[in-house]
Parts: structure tokens; sequence; C-alpha cells
């Protein structure tokens, strides 16, 4: 009998069982995607381990280039108008830039204080040192001109002038001492051509220009 010829089953009836050979393929092809998935999981997993070291690397390496430096990572030229130096708290303890007028400038600022060490250049040429006390005045400056004047000033806790050591570019130099007024009281020196000269109580030439040079200075 043919399978046209075999009755129709009727509605309702409970499906008929697979064959053996239909359920051991059913069961093969259940094995292989079984198999496949835990391949899949596998190369999942390796791949994010993997992924994870990579990164982990790139940011010691990064890390490390910032504290240390390393080839490749180290600029060669590092270009700013100016540079802060903070501390551990984020305080400001030290600057270096140049202002509008071409000034250059570096700072170095104490913790608790005004206590500063100051290096200017400025546009014209003259350079100097400044060291200020807890309070912020200057009470040592030391100048170089563009005239290639050199001045050595103390200064009181005012910040007044009191004592300047000059060196005058025509080889001449001078040691002036000033009241808590700023007023020259006495000057010793010795002018280009070797002479002494000693000052007491009124102002000579020789402290006069000693005092326009420390006026030019500041």
């Amino acid at each position: 009998m043919s399978a046209a010829d075999q009755p129709a089953q009727p509605a309702g009836a409970p499906a008929a069982e697979p064959s053996p050979a239909a359920s051991r393929a059913m069961m093969h092809r259940l094995d292989r995607l079984e198999h496949e998935n835990r391949k899949l999981r596998r190369q999942g997993t390796t791949m994010l381990v993997v992924t994870a070291i990579l990164l982990g690397v790139g940011v010691a390496l990064v890390v490390t280039a910032a504290r240390h430096g390393m080839p490749g990572f180290v600029p060669d030229v590092v270009e700013a108008k100016e540079f802060l130096l903070r501390d551990s708290e984020g305080r400001v303890r030290g600057a270096w830039g140049s202002d509008q007028d071409g000034a250059i400038r570096l700072v170095l600022q104490g913790d608790q204080s005004n206590t500063s060490i100051k290096l200017n250049l400025l546009a014209d040429g003259s350079s100097g040192l400044t060291f200020t006390d807890s309070a912020g005045t200057p009470r040592l400056v030391v100048a170089l001109l563009p005239d290639n004047t050199v001045n050595l000033v103390l200064g009181d806790q005012r910040g007044v002038a009191r004592t300047v050591l000059g060196l005058n570019p025509n080889g001449g130099s001078t040691l002036v001492f000033a009241d808590q007024g700023g007023t020259t009281r006495t000057g010793i020196g010795v002018d280009n051509r070797g002479r002494s000269m000693l000052s007491v109580g009124q102002e000579s030439g020789v402290v006069e220009e000693e005092r326009a040079d420390t006026a030019t200075k500041k």
C-alpha cells in the first residue's frame, strides 16, 4: 500500500514517535550546537582577558611616561606662556612665565608665608634677583642694568634701601649707607682712576650718582 492509500490520522490523535535514526540525528545536532556554544564562550573570555591586559599595559606605560619619561612619550619642545608649580595641597608654590611687557619672571613662593625668590629679566635687558621676607618686603636685590652697572641693595623691614654696593661701567665702585628715611648719609668708593672717595653727612656727587643708578634699577 502506498503512502497515498494509507488512511489519514484522526484529528487529536497523538503524534507518531520519531524513528531511532531521526532521534540520533537530532541528538547529534544538539551536541554540535552545545560544542559550538562552549567554543564561543571560551573565545569570548579569552578576548576579554587579552583586552584587559592590553588596557592595563597601556595605562601603565602612560603613567610611567608621565612620571619618568620614556622614549616616544617625551616631546622635544613644550610651549606655554606660563608654568605653575603646585604642592601636594594644590597651592601655587612657583611660577615661570612672561608678561605683556616682554619681561620674564621666575618666582618661588614659600609654604606658609610670602617669602619668595624672584628672578626677573626685563625687556630692556635689565636682570635682577630679589629675596623677600615673610611679609613680602624686598630685603635683598642683586641687579645688572643695561649699562653694565651692578648693584647689591640691602633693604630694611619697610623696604627702604639702607645699603647699596655698586660697580659702575667706568670702573668705579661705591658703597652707600642711608638712614631709616632712605637719605644717604655716608658713602665711600674708588673712582675709575683709582682715587679714594669719602662722603659723610652731606651727599656728594658720587653718592648722588649711585642713588640715581639705584632709582633706575627700581
